[in-house]
């Protein structure tokens, strides 16, 4: 008598990464794949923000910075772009993502929202912000040399925060496939003095900016005459 087929094992976690990336940079994507290797996750999906709520308007276009997301992808076939933010006719707000990646997905599909440390202990002033523990995981980066997490909570949150933690911190990776949301993970990573603002103003002062960002952005960046003039 031959077997009952088994119904599809659940995919792994899925990490999600967001950001303006204006434009993308080897500090982006550095920590992607190191959430993607500490956290033992079957992908990660950058979303380029295509409204974002907490910041002047970007220098490059939300079409700009999702085609560069997309070059700065390209070759590692864990990374994937989400280009919902862009397509959005409203603000880029995470928690409005993670319901539409639940709806998209499933109630069962881990997924795993990287923030950095200053990012996470922001979040009381995010929109709707503690509904994010109900749709996915928050990993959040730590850069080694600091105190662990487990070890700084709840010292360094708003009474607010702390209290939205309790009972969710977790030391082990292996917790994030166990469950769709809910816990907090701490990893370290490696810490790149790079950001978007230095590349920026690097470009606007006639310096070269190869080797901070994929060689196929830099590219990007000279043929559409990104960053150039005044501004940062």
């Amino acid at each position: 008598m031959p077997a009952e087929p088994r119904p599809p094992a659940t995919a792994g976690p899925l990490g999600l990464l967001g950001g303006t990336f204006d434009p993308i940079h080897l500090g982006h994507l550095r920590l992607a794949e190191e959430a993607r290797e500490a956290l033992g996750l079957a992908a990660v999906r950058l979303i380029p923000a295509g409204q974002p709520p907490h910041r002047g308007e970007p220098r490059s276009s939300a079409d700009q910075r999702l085609a560069m997301a997309r070059l700065a992808s390209t070759g590692n076939p864990a990374f994937e772009v989400d280009d919902s933010e862009v397509r959005a006719a409203s603000k880029s707000y995470t928690v409005l993502t993670l319901e539409r990646l639940r709806a998209e997905l499933g109630p069962a599909r881990p997924l795993v929202l990287i923030l950095g440390a200053d990012a996470f202990e922001g979040l009381p002033g995010w929109h709707r912000w503690q509904a994010l523990f109900d749709f996915a995981h928050i990993a959040v980066a730590n850069r080694p040399g600091y105190a662990p997490h487990g070890r700084r909570w709840p010292a360094t949150l708003s009474p607010e925060l702390a209290a939205a933690c309790a009972g969710r911190h977790s030391s082990d990776p292996a917790d994030l496939a166990t469950a769709p949301a809910g816990r907090i993970v701490p990893f370290d990573m490696t810490p790149l003095a790079i950001s978007a603002s230095l590349i920026r103003d690097l470009v606007r002062t006639g310096h070269s900016v190869r080797y901070l960002l994929p060689d196929s952005v830099v590219d990007y960046i000279a043929a559409h005459h990104l960053y150039e003039g005044n501004g940062n």
